[in-house]
């Protein structure tokens, strides 16, 4: 029995933290967001997937509330959130337009690696602007021929006195062109495999850099994603985040943190879906009676709402385990939980869109209901930052090591 309550003990230890389950605060915080989502962000986002033009009155009014990137810490002048903070944040930006939710969230991305292995000078020039709302921060690890494999990148960057020459095309990089600065993986070491790769941050205005035309896509049009080219950018050697060869280990550590972000931007599309279907089939009436009095429809919308909560509570788990692991308390089971919420929340995202549009019939399948475009929204969810075979790849791994 000793033995017994030791354990119980210590059970209860450890699952009284971390708690996940939102506070009065975190409520609060939602609230905000969503009264400027749905002031603010909701009436442009047809308009942002229809010009397929970046959200600046958007980003302006984030910025003015502070939303663009809370997840920057108050030494640096950020409002210092906790990544469940974080995760509302994006997760009611993204019930509005998806596209405008790429900002907080693609901030964060490009943010945590100088967060996790950057000097205090380091951050202190870089993420202060961001903090402030005067540059975004974009991530530039995937190439051409180095996606899911991204440690076969090519870009090079080659010492030179205290100075890298940087060369080499980054692909696939999501607000590239309007944010100013770059957190960019490149080779130092071509014999050392994925130990020679390091990070380094490079600016838009550096000589040598260059932007390939806008993706055509099928969703998160209001988000450009480009190509970064890098031609003999030469950047100062403290520029460099972390140590030389430690860029690929920062780079997956990074993704442990932010698919966390993904996988609430899929919750936000996924619930903005759900939203506007239940007041839809309330409202449409056939056979003499509202849709949603048949049994078939009170199924698919019990089954909406089920995956989408299921999804929520993993991702503000992963969220605690992230901020532990942000605050020097590893999380041996954070990679699980991550690559889990991402997966979990996109694969029901995906899911949860598409049976939007059949409850709406043919309206669901015009561009005069919002249910098609975050459809077409959520679909990305399912691919960057890890496609969903890779993430079932980790978590399998996890599992069995």
């Amino acid at each position: 029995m000793d033995r017994c309550n030791e354990a119980l003990t210590s059970y209860h230890s450890v699952m009284s933290f971390p708690a996940y389950a939102p506070t009065d605060e975190h409520q609060m915080l939602r609230e905000a967001v969503r009264a400027l989502a749905e002031e603010k962000i909701a009436p442009r986002a047809a308009a942002t997937d229809a010009t397929e033009e970046f959200p600046w009155e958007v980003y302006k009014d984030l910025t003015a509330a502070d939303f663009h990137a809370v997840h920057i810490p108050e030494e640096y002048g950020g409002a210092g959130a906790d990544a469940l903070a974080a995760v509302i944040v994006i997760e009611e930006v993204a019930r509005a337009c998806a596209s405008s939710s790429l900002i907080p969230a693609v901030n964060k991305l490009g943010t945590v690696p100088l967060l996790l292995a950057g000097s205090k000078e380091l951050n202190k020039r870089y993420l202060s602007p961001v903090a402030r709302g005067d540059a975004m921060f974009s991530y530039a690890l995937s190439e051409a021929e180095a996606g899911s494999d991204a440690a076969a990148m090519k870009t090079r960057a080659v010492a030179d006195g205290d100075r890298y020459v940087l060369n080499g095309t980054k692909m696939w990089i999501t607000n590239a062109g309007v944010s100013e600065f770059y957190t960019v993986m490149a080779v130092t070491d071509p014999d050392a495999g994925a130990r020679g790769i390091s990070a380094f941050v490079v600016e838009k205005s550096d000589e040598g850099v260059g932007f390939g035309p806008k993706e055509k896509k099928l969703g998160i049009k209001g988000s450009p994603t480009r190509q970064v080219i890098l031609d003999n950018v030469r950047i100062p050697a403290e520029r460099m985040i972390g140590a030389p060869g430690t860029g690929f280990k920062t780079a997956l550590a990074t993704l442990d943190h932010t698919r966390i972000t993904i996988a609430a931007q899929a919750l936000g599309i996924a619930q903005g879906a759900l939203d506007y279907a239940i007041g839809y089939v309330k409202e449409r009436k056939q056979f003499g009676k509202a849709v949603a009095d048949f049994q078939g429809v009170q199924f698919m919308i019990a089954d909406m709402g089920m995956k989408l909560e299921a999804a929520r509570q993993l991702t503000y788990a992963a969220a605690a385990k992230s901020e532990l692991a942000m605050h020097g308390q590893p999380q041996k089971d954070l990679t699980f939980f991550s690559s889990a919420a991402k997966c979990a929340a996109s694969d029901a995202a995906m899911e949860i869109t598409t049976d939007a549009v059949q409850l709406l019939g043919g309206y669901g399948y015009t561009t005069d209901y919002p249910v098609e475009r975050m459809m077409r929204d959520a679909k990305i969810t399912q691919i960057y930052e890890g496609t969903n075979q890779i993430q079932r790849m980790v978590m399998a791994r996890q599992l069995l090591k």
